[in-house]
C-alpha cells in the first residue's frame, strides 16, 4: 500500500535528494526528489503528492514560504519539514502553522518513519 504513496523531497541539498529518497523507497514509499520550490511547484508531483518532506532553509522560496503558497492554493499536502538549524521557535511555529512534524537533520530513520506514517495515516 505504501508503495502508492508518492513522497516528494524538496531539498536544496544534493546529498539529501540522493539519499532520502532511497531511504523512503527502502521504507516502502515512492519519492522523487526537487532541488527547489520552483521546481516542485512546476511538476505533476504537486497534485499527486501524498506528503511532503521540505526543508527550511532554500534560496529563492524556502520551506515555509512553498507551505505557505500550498495553502493559497488551496492544496492541503501534509507536510513534514527539515532543517539543519536546531531552532526550537522556528519548529514551534511550523507546527502551529499545520505542518505534522519537524525534524533536525540528520533524523533518525524511526523518526522519519512515524513522521509519514503521522502524515499518511491509513491512506
Amino acid at each position: 500500500m505504501k508503495a502508492k504513496l508518492l513522497i516528494s523531497v524538496v531539498d536544496d541539498d544534493q546529498s539529501v535528494r540522493e539519499s532520502l529518497p532511497e531511504l523512503l523507497k527502502e521504507l516502502g514509499f515512492t519519492a522523487r526528489a526537487f532541488s527547489s520550490a520552483m521546481e516542485f511547484l512546476a511538476s505533476d508531483a504537486l497534485l499527486h503528492s501524498s506528503c511532503l518532506i521540505l526543508d527550511v532553509a532554500m534560496p529563492v522560496m524556502s520551506g515555509p514560504e512553498l507551505f505557505r503558497e500550498l495553502r493559497r492554493r488551496n492544496l492541503s499536502i501534509p507536510v513534514v519539514f527539515i532543517t539543519a538549524r536546531k531552532d526550537e521557535v522556528v519548529r514551534s511555529r511550523l507546527l502551529s502553522d499545520g505542518a505534522v512534524e519537524c525534524l533536525f537533520k540528520p533524523c533518525s530513520d524511526t523518526d522519519l518513519l512515524q513522521a509519514l506514517d503521522k502524515a499518511v495515516g491509513d491512506k
